[in-house]
């Protein structure tokens, strides 16, 4: 047998374990962990993958790698660390039983907020967990039934509780002690197993040891799929709903051989409570379940039992996690006959993403250069439609004197003059609904996957074999006509102008890229930079110039450095403690022993890529591009020159480079911007 072989079968057998009640007490004895409640077990598997610290705003915030979705990724959650830690604060809590394991946790937020997801990535994370040797835990099954003249060799237990269940719950501190065993186990047997127990106790005579004879130990695998450990309760047709799609129902054909529906034999204990017991059931749209319906939750969740039909009640260990949106949350509130269930219900938002970096990651993960094939998808398309997608989100400002796109900046760590972080808490803090509402995460997907299977271009000329940002927003505008979720003529409109402010952004970033490829010439800014330096010099230490080709002294050249200055808005007034800032930065590297580097100041870097392409562009006429008749062999090798910069420094393709310089050289020829 090859290692490999080998490997694979130690592994089915240390997952399919079985052993003695006396093995079980050992394994308990070594690893108490075993017993561990269904919140103990979550919130463990939780911290199993590690917690890292991150800064927001001067706040820390607990980042759980958990959520980056440990097994592929595709689950993973952007954006949501600071509610994601409040989740685990409540499963925290709920495991060490201060309360909230007596109460429903319930995911509230807009469509698409990632709801489902986050309970989607429990349940695979608990199947995972209880594969490994750290997440283990065990239930029994009753064999040599044919003693009590049952038809069946052996009989599992349906809800697959702790072993230890089988001490008499009068009998447990004392046999636990004796034991040394450090544990606590609540909760009686189920009804079936109550039942097998007291027919062995009959059998034996009241012998409790003889009657664990009869039982095996086994080894769980938690598998929403086999339905052990793991539930999902759906809402069905109002009419159709019955409890025992929770609680279980009657097997009639089992009657005949119990001779009552009253003998737990005889009774399927399948209902999605017991499915999902020592593990997590989700309620998907609990609200939108009847008022009689939901009472079922009550015992559940504050009592820890359920009542099956003609049965006494029945103890249950598991995490009860739903999800609803606002509109059914609200209508939660308004009614008044659900005080019992709101009481016990523990609500935490989880609202869209506002931060352009995070959200941008959702469509990367499903629109990357692996996942799409014979079409580019161009810079910037991403995250264009992830900009317009959170400004629907954000609130507008009313403290601060800044636009929605500015804000937008903010959150996504960019600094603003007079702006500090202490400012943009402030901004968080007095929209502390936000997020709450605006445009879904599915409606944008919809939108850049119809982008990416169109036939023709916008001008309807070619095959579309490279989608830009353009044709994603004109997606995004017309689709909001025909987009259900908003039937508000003003929304609508709101939403129409953000698509306007996207459109702009991405032209001005178009603007400073094509800017950047005519003037990447390191060389051309260093000197420029130099020549900047020398004359500042100058100027602040009250110095002449001595021109290198004539040797004459020269007053500085006021209109080279305010033609520099101009490009980052250094007004008049200010250009003296500009250029004294400049000096005294390089005069500080001076005494470090180090040398300056335009690069390393991000306003200086900028004011000279924008002069060295102002100098640069006299040179390249752009709009040559729009004329077809004009063939300047000189021009045209520029132009090629700077389509290649973008292609090689900014991922274009042939298609899109070709496509944005003809945009930007349409600008020029409108008159929307300068060309000489």
């Amino acid at each position: 047998m090859g290692i490999s072989a080998y490997v694979k079968a130690e592994k089915f057998r240390q997952q399919n374990w079985t052993g003695t009640f006396e093995m079980y007490l050992d394994v308990v004895r070594r690893n108490p962990q075993a017993t561990r409640t269904a919140y103990q077990r979550l919130y463990d598997m939780v911290l199993s993958h590690g917690v890292e610290e991150r800064a927001e705003f001067k706040e820390k915030i607990p980042h759980y790698r958990f959520f980056d979705d440990p097994l592929d990724g595709r689950d993973a959650i952007y954006g949501l660390d600071r509610y994601l830690a409040k989740l685990v604060n409540l499963i925290k809590a709920a495991a060490e039983q201060y309360g909230t394991e007596r109460r429903i946790l319930l995911l509230h937020g807009p469509v698409g907020s990632s709801k489902s997801t986050i309970v989607r990535l429990f349940k695979r994370g608990l199947e995972l967990y209880s594969q490994s040797d750290e997440g283990i835990l065990y239930s029994f099954a009753w064999t040599d039934l044919d003693l009590l003249h049952l038809r069946d060799a052996s009989y599992s237990c349906p809800l697959r509780e702790e072993p230890l269940k089988l001490v008499p719950m009068e009998e447990r501190e004392r046999a636990f002690k004796g034991e040394k065993l450090r544990v606590r186990v609540e909760g009686d047997l189920c009804p079936p197993c109550r039942y097998l127990f007291r027919e062995f106790l009959k059998h034996h005579q009241g012998d409790w040891a003889r009657v664990l004879d009869h039982v095996q130990i086994q080894r769980v695998i938690l598998s929403e799929k086999d339905r052990v450990g793991i539930g999902t309760f759906v809402p069905k047709d109002v009419k159709s709903l019955d409890a025992t799609d929770l609680t279980g129902d009657i097997n009639y054909k089992k009657i005949a051989e119990y001779g009552s529906d009253s003998n737990p034999m005889a009774f399927n204990f399948d209902g999605e409570f017991e499915v999902a017991n020592r593990g997590l059931v989700e309620f998907i749209e609990m609200l939108k379940l009847n008022v009689e319906f939901l009472y079922e939750l009550l015992g559940a969740s504050q009592e820890h039992v359920i009542k099956p039909k003609k049965f006494q009640q029945v103890d249950i260990d598991e995490v009860i996690i739903a999800h609803t949106n606002n509109p059914e949350y609200k209508r939660l509130q308004d009614n008044q006959f659900m005080e019992a269930l709101r009481d016990r219900t523990q609500k935490l938002d989880v609202p869209y993403i506002t931060r352009l970096v995070d959200e941008i990651k959702i469509y990367e993960k499903d629109f990357n250069h692996g996942r799409i094939r014979g079409k580019h998808i161009a810079p910037h398309t991403l995250e264009v439609a992830s900009l317009w997608a959170v400004l629907t989100r954000l609130e507008d400002p009313k403290k601060f004197d800044v636009t929605l796109l500015q804000k937008l900046k903010l959150y996504n760590g960019k600094s603003l003059p007079g702006f500090t972080e202490d400012n943009v808490k402030e901004l968080r803090d007095e929209a502390p609904t936000e997020g709450m509402a605006g445009i879904s995460p599915r409606y944008i997907q919809d939108k850049i996957s119809n982008a990416l299977v169109a036939e023709n271009s916008l001008d309807g000329s070619a095959t579309v074999q490279c989608i830009n940002p353009f044709m994603v927003l004109k997606e995004l505008e017309e689709g909001l006509d025909h987009y259900s979720l908003i039937t508000n003529k003003d929304l609508k409109e709101r939403y129409r102008k953000l698509i306007a402010v996207a459109r702009e952004e991405y032209e001005d970033i178009l603007k400073k890229e094509v800017q950047r490829a005519i003037s990447a010439d390191e060389e051309g800014i260093k000197r420029l930079c130099g020549n900047y330096v020398d004359n500042l010099k100058a100027y602040v230490q009250k110095e002449k110039m001595v021109n290198k080709f004539t040797g004459e002294k020269e007053e500085p050249d006021e209109q080279l450095m305010r033609s520099i200055e101009d490009k980052i808005n250094i007004p008049e007034s200010r250009k003296d403690d500009f250029r004294r800032e400049i000096l005294n930065y390089i005069g500080a590297l001076a005494i470090e022993g180090k040398s300056f580097d335009y690069r390393a100041n991000e306003r200086l870097y900028k004011a000279l890529e924008a002069k060295l392409f102002e100098d640069s562009k006299d040179s390249i006429k752009l709009t040559t591009i729009l004329s077809h008749t004009v063939v300047d062999k000189d021009q045209l090798e520029k132009i090629e020159t700077v389509k290649h910069r973008l292609i090689r420094d900014y991922s274009y393709c042939e298609i899109c480079a070709q496509d944005v310089l003809s945009f930007i050289a349409s600008i020029f020829a409108r008159g929307k911007g300068k060309e000489n």
